[in-house]
């Protein structure tokens, strides 16, 4: 035993600061650049107008007349990752600009091959990523710090919104992500009472992030979403629309498939549920662990140094602490909670949607996605995983038997 406890000893603390995740913002990139050096200005111009190029069918032309740029004049992380935001917006724009019956399925060189220079040097994938769509896609407007998408594709106010509650969701993560820390640090150097109150911290920030979410109930238009925004989200692995994948010209003559941007791939779910010591399916876990590849690196490790912390529930187990596994079981609870008020979400935006958009193929909406009716944009069969998961993170609450009657007189 001495061997162990030497070990536990002599691991450093978890820190935020070593995976590049902001104390104030988390997995936000704090204050993301909005423009590019001279040199890129081609690419610029399209981005600020895409949305009209893409409802005026302008794009690809221009797309096609775009000179072809070197990413050497690219400096720093935060120009790196704008040129991704912008070519991954540009790309989805190019292969969906007419919808899911004629997509295109060879991205010209000219796009292809900075897109894939600038993802390889993050470590990202050559498609547009949460951390495209939500994470580095952000600005203060004014003083009053009222925000703004950088870049944006069709659907108006509802686009809008999607994007900056997204980002609002990220921002209600971050003190659940600071009680993270503070309670693998609590294990790593046994602290009861610091573990104790990091857990009560989480637990409130889930529910927070739940509340964010709400917001999209008031910003987002789901017809909108569903007839207009979506397709865009989607990529080219799992989607019947484009089954071969795309082929990048002058990267690789055989197509590749990339999954569209889905809510799996924010790091904040993947923490919780490493953290809290949640074990989903087989087929859900393996989608989980394929989304991981399409994170910053830095945040993918985050959660890989989580999953080789002291075990947050043998730990429970073990105390024999009756306020410590209340505090557990409601960090679970309310992650459970979370999850199902996604599943409502999904339901108002895509499934009650999809239904209402079939009797409505007339209309003056372009043609829905008939594809992907019961997918995620992430190729999910999106329901299923959803419901799965949820209920393997209820299924993690653990049972005390002995102390129920005190935990339910709890005023925690």
């Amino acid at each position: 035993m001495e061997p162990q406890s030497q070990n536990l000893k002599t691991t450093p603390p978890l820190t935020l600061e070593r995976f590049h995740i902001s104390e104030e913002y988390g997995f936000l990139l704090p204050n993301p650049l909005k423009e590019l050096p001279d040199h890129y200005r081609p690419w610029m111009e399209i981005a600020s107008k895409l949305p009209h190029l893409i409802d005026t069918h302008q794009l690809r032309a221009q797309v096609n007349k775009m000179p072809l740029l070197n990413c050497q004049f690219l400096t720093g992380y935060k120009e790196q990752h704008l040129a991704h935001l912008i070519l991954s917006f540009i790309t989805m724009g190019y292969v969906w600009q007419e919808g899911e019956t004629q997509p295109k399925e060879v991205l010209p060189r000219n796009l292809a091959l900075p897109f894939v220079e600038v993802s390889r040097n993050l470590g990202l994938p050559p498609i547009l990523v949460h951390a495209d769509l939500v994470l580095a896609n952000w600005a203060a407007r004014n003083p009053e710090k009222n925000l703004d998408p950088i870049v944006s594709f069709p659907g108006g106010e509802s686009i809008r919104g999607f994007i900056l509650v997204t980002v609002l969701v990220e921002k209600a993560a971050v003190p659940g992500i600071k009680a993270l820390v503070q309670a693998v640090n609590a294990l790593l150097k046994p602290s009861p009472d610091c573990l104790l109150q990091a857990l009560q911290r989480l637990t409130l920030s889930i529910q927070d992030i739940t509340r964010a979410l709400g917001q999209m109930h008031d910003y987002v238009d789901p017809d909108i979403f569903y007839a207009v925004i979506r397709i865009f989200l989607s990529g080219w692995k799992d989607n019947p629309a484009m089954p071969a994948g795309l082929v990048y010209e002058g990267v690789s003559e055989e197509p590749l498939g990339y999954s569209g941007g889905s809510a799996a791939q924010s790091t904040v779910l993947h923490a919780f549920d490493e953290f809290l010591g949640i074990r989903h399916s087989k087929e859900s876990a393996d989608f989980l662990h394929r989304m991981r590849d399409y994170m910053p690196p830095s945040h993918k490790a985050f959660i890989e140094e989580i999953h080789l912390a002291p075990s947050l529930r043998d730990h429970v187990l073990s105390s024999g602490d009756g306020q410590l596994l209340t505090a557990y079981n409601q960090c679970v609870e309310a992650l459970a909670a979370l999850r199902s008020y996604h599943i409502t979400m999904v339901t108002k935006y895509l499934i009650t949607a999809a239904s209402r958009a079939k009797g409505r193929r007339t209309s003056h909406l372009p043609g829905p996605p008939r594809c992907l009716e019961e997918r995620g944009t992430g190729g999910t069969a999106v329901l299923r995983f959803l419901k799965s998961v949820r209920d393997r993170t209820l299924e993690a609450t653990l049972q005390q038997s002995a102390k129920r009657s005190s935990r339910c007189g709890s005023s925690r």
